[in-house]
């Protein structure tokens, strides 16, 4: 699947009509959930049986396009699915117990609803009740290159800056690169963003703690305000502006060094961390996730399957405490920055982790990366991972 993203340029009573979408569609949502809430043996088919009866009893529902609707309804049996399959697996902990939407920012239309502008493909039409009209396109993509029969949805988004129309293209992007002859394996850590087997390493921007100061600032005002109040609204608008840049800033750094790692390297060997585990440290879980590890893995094994590269994360278990050179358990606090072992090996910490992480992935000991399968068979290369 392709996405591609523009902004999106409107009058007033187009963005209105567009806000009335979305909280239509979140009642849809929100409708069907408890419908499977109050009915044993619901699947996903009673539920876009059911949006033809909310659009039979609520005027606003009929509206929005009926493909519309059962997106919405697609959306509410894919949060009952994940509980279901949490239930299954016995994960431990909360299995995800799906919750009503409350705020929801977007509507997905799929093949009717819509129609985009044939000659300049700027500009798209929604053709429902909601009346949103015809709206302008700005970006940079050219979606001459794609035919029309290969946009599966179209998606409205509603963000701090103004409005967003996504296009999801059913199309498998594949790039051809040469082999760079190179391996690497990644240790992630606080003080440096992530740590290689020959000792480089990347620095960790630290958006949110840098933008710190000006978010405590806008909250302040925020909370001066009286509710209710048009400045209220403004200074609201502001605070979500200045997280949406913090947020926007961490997308852009982590696919940058992402597509760095990937054009550099054939086979990428990275740690299999828990991210949901490593917040309950209070002390750190703000610095966590303001280091967006999770995003940057996703990013190397979706970049990995678009050029054929090998992806494979690695179980994270004593990669810090085992000694890279001999093998032998070294015990180590958070606190010890060092590796020193009675062999003589004597290393940085997160070297010596990654030299493990490396290791072990080219042994392919680790489970594969999303794609590891995909690029393995790109490559030619046969493997007994599961």
């Amino acid at each position: 699947m392709l996405v591609l993203e523009f902004k999106v340029r409107a009058k007033q009573y187009q963005y209105t009509a567009t806000d009335e979408a979305i909280r239509t569609a979140q009642f849809v949502q929100n409708k069907c959930l408890r419908f499977w809430m109050d009915n044993q043996k619901v699947d996903k088919y009673d539920l876009n049986k059911y949006c033809r009866v909310l659009a039979h009893d609520f005027h606003f529902a009929n509206k929005l396009n009926s493909q519309a609707r059962q997106s919405s309804a697609e959306r509410a049996w894919s949060a009952i699915s994940r509980f279901y399959d949490n239930c299954k697996r016995k994960i431990p902990g909360k299995k995800g117990y799906p919750k009503f939407k409350k705020n929801c920012r977007s509507v997905e239309y799929k093949t009717t609803g819509w129609k985009l502008d044939l000659n300049t493909r700027k500009a798209i039409t929604f053709i429902d009740k909601n009346n949103i009209g015809r709206v302008k396109l700005v970006g940079t993509y050219d979606l001459h290159f794609y035919p029309i029969e290969s946009i599966k949805r179209v998606r409205l988004i509603r963000r701090a800056d103004g409005y967003y129309c996504q296009f999801i293209l059913s199309i498998d992007v594949k790039i051809d690169s040469s082999p760079a002859n190179s391996v690497i394996g990644l240790d992630v850590g606080l003080e440096s963003f992530y740590t290689d087997q020959n000792g480089q390493k990347i620095d960790n921007p630290r958006f949110l703690r840098k933008g710190e100061k000006k978010l405590k600032k806008l909250q302040r005002r925020l909370s001066r305000k009286q509710k209710g109040s048009s400045n209220r609204r403004k200074a609201r608008a502001k605070l979500a502006k200045a997280h949406l840049k913090i947020s926007r800033q961490r997308k852009d750094f982590a696919v940058k060094l992402a597509r760095c790692v990937i054009y550099s390297n054939d086979v990428i060997a990275y740690e299999d961390l828990r991210i949901k585990n490593l917040l309950k440290n209070h002390c750190l879980a703000k610095s966590i996730n303001d280091a967006a590890w999770y995003q940057f893995r996703e990013w190397i094994e979706y970049l990995g399957k678009k050029h054929g590269k090998i992806t494979v994360a690695v179980p994270p278990h004593y990669t810090s405490q085992k000694c890279s050179n001999c093998g032998e358990i070294v015990k180590k606090s958070l606190s010890t920055r060092t590796h020193i072992c009675a062999c003589g090996c004597h290393l940085y910490r997160d070297e010596n982790a990654a030299r493990n992480i490396l290791k072990i992935g080219l042994s392919t000991a680790g489970h594969s990366g999303t794609w590891l399968q995909d690029s393995l068979n790109a490559w030619g290369e046969d493997t007994a991972t599961f």
